[in-house]
């Protein structure tokens, strides 16, 4: 019997609606280690084999921050609007839960970032990123100044609202709100796109993701911060450095038969229908 850690977003109706339907069927079949809805599980790496996560696409990304190093298979249900990770619904669970106790399924590895901000010679902090490391002006919005290297050597200086520092996993949150391209999830690379940049040559460039990428922001506000998958990992200072490379570790995911992205793509985003032609 697989070990299961179940975790859902504390105080959703949705989500608890959800697991009351869900865990006679989970319980009868599996072992549940955890029931987690307040995010504190502490996870030690051998202690289950599957973690299920009910929520959005948000509840992915907690869970992935909450794994740390210790990450386990993931498999997600949507009790949120989007989903773009947590691609099944109660019911798709249901039909896909007999497959996943019986091996039909695969296991896919996302890239994941590491990202640091270095001060002098010491890292003051650092967070690992499933979706994206942004760097944003703050209020009162000016525009930032941007040297940016890639392995040790300068690339370009951004003149630019802000930068972002996508996974493929991230390349459909906020990196396409900014114009970057949609990448498999499955594929090693980075995204880097500016916002809203000075110059009109400027464009999303996709990276291999083994490429070493550090930043400064020249005459940072007060307000200027990095924010990773959507959280303030600190405000920047004069001098810092922000180091991102590949993660040692993958986020992990099941992908059970008749999933895929552009599945998701045609769901999520609309693709599909015909050319509404007028005569």
């Amino acid at each position: 019997m697989p070990r299961i850690v179940v975790i859902g977003t504390p105080e959703r109706q949705r989500v608890q609606s959800a697991w009351r339907r869900l865990r006679p069927v989970v319980s009868g079949s599996a072992k549940l280690v955890a029931e987690d809805f307040a995010f504190d599980y502490q996870f030690t790496g051998d202690d289950a084999d599957l973690v299920i996560v009910l929520g959005g696409d948000g509840s992915i990304l907690q869970s992935a921050r909450q794994m740390g190093a210790h990450q386990i298979p993931v498999l997600g249900i949507n009790c949120g609007r989007l989903g773009f990770l947590a691609a099944l619904s109660p019911e798709d669970f249901l039909d896909a839960w007999p497959k996943v106790c019986g091996g039909d399924f695969a296991v896919i590895d996302h890239l994941m970032l590491k990202v640091e901000i270095v001060r002098g010679e010491k890292v003051i902090a650092e967070q690992l990123a499933l979706n994206e490391a942004a760097v944003l002006s703050g209020p009162p919005f000016q525009i930032l100044d941007i040297d940016f290297y890639t392995d040790g050597e300068l690339a370009t200086q951004y003149r630019c609202d802000g930068l972002i520092i996508a996974t493929p996993v991230g390349s459909t949150a906020h990196s396409l709100s900014a114009g970057g391209p949609i990448v498999r999830r499955h594929l090693h690379a980075i995204i880097i796109s500016p916002i809203s940049p000075h110059t009109l040559t400027y464009r999303p460039v996709v990276e291999s993701a083994d490429t070493s990428l550090e930043f400064t922001v020249t005459e940072p506000q007060e307000t200027t911060c990095i924010l990773v998958d959507g959280r303030i990992l600190g405000k920047l200072e004069d001098g810092d450095r922000v180091r991102v490379n590949r993660a040692p570790v993958s986020f992990r995911m099941l992908r059970v038969p008749g999933q895929n992205d552009y599945r998701t793509l045609r769901e999520k985003l609309g693709w599909g229908g015909s050319v509404n032609l007028r005569h």
